[in-house]
């Protein structure tokens, strides 16, 4: 049952799934009061115990303490509020890279009870048209530098009211700074519930349709009293470092929430290539990582030309399959294992894991505490160790999709069913084995391959096509683009070129086709449904026309 809603706009929770639609939730271990705000746990609570004096984030050249934290968070709260109107329980969407100004945003929404929907830099107008319409997004703050596709986006909304500029760097001279600046730092929260939404994050599933998965409260401490807590051990002389946008979960979590539950700091970057990284474990001693196995692969090389990377102790790998070459060889440089993890979006972080004094190469781990996973048959019978199934997971947090018939195939018999194939060893330790939809995990990144063939098809010179994950030696899969042209068109690498460019001007960059093959046909059932699972075929590339790769 759930608690009080301090939500005056009651959007999300009456878009909640029914109760017989539910995962089975077990908050054994996670006690929280019935009114309960995130954002002020994790900023005046931590002053309050002492860690004012302690710096919270680190980035664009400056560092803030968490009293400097909660006074900025507290000052855009109250404009939030008196100067643009949001409510408990508006949705506000946040557009910006990874930096300082992002977060302080985000926690300044969460203080004043709205709903945060983070979204990546790299989203285009459509993409961010389609966020908007499905949360009925009012307002949106947005880093000044990334306006044009949100204003473009704004023009054909009919919800997104409200667009506030704020400056990502450290200069704070944008619409929102100024409003901020003149407010008092003394900020009283309007109340919440534990159960109240607190952020939705969106993932576009196997269709490209984006869906909403929405977190309590309660859960954005859950992840870090947990996994954090358990696994990590995270201490106040942490630093945290890593690559996924706070847009993620997986990154909000690493790279925000983790950190600030134990007064820790966190190590921003903007871009967050491999060698950025590198130079910025070196330059802070960080000491907790989070990116996928395709930068540590870099960071081996970096250190084989004399990289100090000595500080980390907590090497942790999730977004795609850690291969067992890249942890044998972290473990030979570094004498620490790496922490392979899975977790999803609808779980909000990792809920299967190896531990430090746990751990093995090609192997996922074991549940963290307060979570169960089996791996099951169709009919959802656990199948024998061994086998290869479904992996079925259920804990303290859970799939809860806003107003989404998907729910029932995420959710069945109380257990959350990932996506993921997976088997179990004889000890119960976990090992993924593919994906069970037609998700491409690319670099820690879920791309749809409807999504893609979408963009393609924009393009004057495609007749057909279909998107495939591809095997790739760095990057788990790549994008792969089986195309049919249009008469008159030739596949060469000058259409390969155009192809890929033209994909990134219509959806995000990172999702292009990085291989393109030209097919006279595609292969296809009696009615017409394009057979996919040929394309995968190791020998289809070869009987195809021209093949390019970028």
């Amino acid at each position: 049952m759930l608690g009080p809603t301090g939500h005056k706009d009651s959007f999300t929770r009456d878009r909640l799934p029914p109760p017989e639609a539910w995962p089975r939730i077990d908050l054994a271990g996670f006690d929280y009061p019935d009114w309960l705000n995130a954002g002020v746990e994790l900023t005046d609570r931590m002053v309050d115990r002492g860690f004012g004096g302690r710096v919270a984030l680190i980035g664009n050249g400056r560092s803030r303490t968490y009293r400097e934290l909660a006074d900025w968070t507290n000052r855009i709260a109250r404009a939030l509020i008196e100067d643009y109107g949001v409510r408990p329980g508006n949705r506000v969407l946040i557009r910006s890279a990874n930096n300082p100004a992002m977060v302080a945003c985000w926690l300044a929404a969460t203080k004043a009870g709205a709903v945060v929907v983070n979204t990546m830099p790299m989203l285009r107008a459509g993409e961010l048209a389609k966020i908007v319409d499905k949360a009925r997004i009012s307002h949106a703050l947005c880093d000044t530098r990334l306006m044009d596709e949100l204003a473009a986006c704004r023009k054909g909304s009919r919800f997104l009211r409200t667009v506030v500029g704020f400056d990502g760097t450290a200069n704070h001279d944008a619409e929102l700074d100024r409003a901020a600046l003149g407010k008092d730092a003394r900020f009283t929260p309007p109340p919440v519930g534990r159960d109240d939404v607190a952020l939705l994050g969106f993932t576009s599933g196997s269709t490209g349709e984006p869906k909403a998965t929405m977190h309590f409260h309660r859960d954005l401490l859950i992840v870090a009293d947990g996994y954090a807590r358990e696994v990590l051990g995270v201490t106040p002389d942490d630093v945290f470092v890593g690559s996924p946008p706070l847009a993620f979960t997986f990154g909000l979590g690493g790279l925000a929430i983790f950190p600030l539950r134990f007064g820790a700091a966190s190590a921003l970057l903007e871009q967050a290539s491999p060698p950025n990284l590198v130079r910025i474990i070196q330059e802070h001693r960080a000491t907790v990582c989070f990116t996928a196995p395709t930068a540590y692969r870099v960071m081996l090389k970096a250190m084989e030309n004399g990289a100090d990377l000595s500080s980390l102790r907590a090497a942790v790998s999730a977004g795609e399959t850690l291969p067992a070459p890249v942890y044998r060889e972290w473990m030979a440089r570094t004498g620490r294992p790496m922490l392979d993890g899975i977790g999803a979006t609808e779980m909000l972080h990792i809920f299967i894991t190896n531990r430090f004094n746990d751990h093995r190469p090609g192997c996922t781990g074991r549940p963290v505490t307060g979570y169960e996973a089996r791996i099951v048959g169709p009919d959802m019978r656990e199948l024998p160790r061994g086998e290869v199934g479904q992996l079925a997971v259920r804990g303290p947090t859970g799939c809860r999709y806003m107003a989404d018939d998907r729910q029932r195939a995420y959710v069945r018999d109380g257990w959350n069913l990932t996506g993921d194939a997976f088997w179990q060893d004889g000890d119960g330790c976990f090992h993924f084995s593919a994906r069970t939809d037609d998700i491409i995990l690319s670099a820690g990144y879920n791309i749809a391959g409807p999504e893609v063939e979408a963009a393609l098809l924009t393009h004057p010179a495609v007749r057909e096509c279909a998107v495939i994950g591809a095997p790739d030696a760095e990057r788990g899969q790549i994008v792969q683009a089986h195309v049919v042209l249009a008469p008159g068109h030739n596949g060469d690498a000058r259409m390969v070129k155009d192809l890929q460019d033209h994909v990134k001007t219509v959806i995000a960059p990172f999702k292009y086709p990085r291989s393109v093959i030209f097919a006279a046909t595609l292969p296809k059932t009696q009615t017409g449904k394009i057979q996919r699972f040929q394309l995968r075929q190791p020998d289809r590339a070869g009987q195809e026309g021209a093949n390019g790769i970028d």
